[in-house]
């Protein structure tokens, strides 16, 4: 079965401990509600740099990375139903999906 960045962008941050324990509440039952679906059920980024041909960039880029999972689905439709419910929505953030190729190596 195919596997699915989920990354996150954006998003307000916790104002408050009670804020913040409410947001990972939601977070909690997200991942529960994926169940075997969800490979990794999140990463936080922090520092981002933006390396280019030309050197290294401390700006970061225009929609920067945030954290991600990584989720099973048979298809890209499946994984964007499964996102849906990602509660980094609810803060303001975006997310984007991507199919992770499998690259060679299989057995024969």
């Amino acid at each position: 079965m195919p596997e699915y960045i989920v990354s996150y962008h954006g998003g307000d941050q916790p104002k408050t401990q009670e804020e913040g324990a409410g947001h990972m509440k939601k977070w909690m039952a997200w991942v529960q509600s994926c169940g075997d679906a969800m490979v990794n059920p999140g990463t936080p980024v922090g520092i981002t740099k933006v390396i280019t041909a030309t050197g290294v960039s401390s700006e970061g880029s225009a929609n920067p990375m945030t954290g991600f999972s990584v989720v099973k689905a048979d298809d890209m439709d499946g994984a964007i139903e499964l996102a849906k419910g990602c509660p980094v929505l609810d803060i303001g953030g975006t997310l984007e999906v991507s199919e992770m190729m499998q690259m060679g190596g299989g057995k024969s």
